[in-house]
């Protein structure tokens, strides 16, 4: 089975063998199909719910380490993968929700500078739900969070990709 780009059947999903279990839902946590693997054994999942909170806490449950990689494989906002193309189609939208495709020469060589700090500062790059902020927004919150305790960050990434992937397994299962 190839990647859904349909709303799946939450029986169907429960129903599915490993492989098109993954296939369906691998892309819902940014290039980590092991999220999706980590629960298909606890199927069947009786909402969308228990689904999501099963995926975020495979990620939660992991190493320090394996969730500072897993952060790492996020694009930054606005960043290289935009301009080369290599984001996921639900970056690209998400992104573009916030006027992340359309800065200006100025914002975008700010936008450069702050994902370059941050980066440098807490090791994986600024995350958040863009669809919940406007442009200003995201970059008043990423001014904001440069300066926090890399823990406190680390959590507040973690967090910030349970609203992203929540709005991803809904646009891809059907209740």
């Amino acid at each position: 089975m190839t990647e859904a780009t349909f709303a799946l059947d939450l029986d169907a999903l429960n129903a599915m063998d490993r492989d098109d279990f993954v296939a369906a839902l691998g892309s819902t946590f940014e290039h980590s199909p092991w999220v999706a693997e980590g629960v298909w054994a606890a199927r069947p999942f009786a909402s969308l719910d228990v689904l999501h909170a099963a995926m975020v806490g495979v990620v939660r449950g992991a190493p320090r380490g394996t969730q500072v990689a897993f952060l790492c494989g996020h694009p930054e906002l606005a960043g290289k993968e935009a301009q080369a193309g290599t984001m996921t189609s639900e970056s690209v939208g998400e992104q573009a929700s916030a006027g992340l495709n359309a800065l200006s020469q100025g914002e975008m060589g700010e936008l450069r500078e702050l994902n370059a700090r941050y980066r440098e500062r807490h090791g994986f790059p600024f995350i958040v739900a863009v669809r919940r902020h406007s442009k200003t927004e995201i970059f008043n919150l990423l001014r904001s969070r440069l300066a926090r305790d890399n823990d406190l960050e680390l959590n507040e990434a973690l967090a910030q990709i349970a609203y992203i992937t929540r709005l991803r397994v809904e646009a891809k299962v059907a209740v």
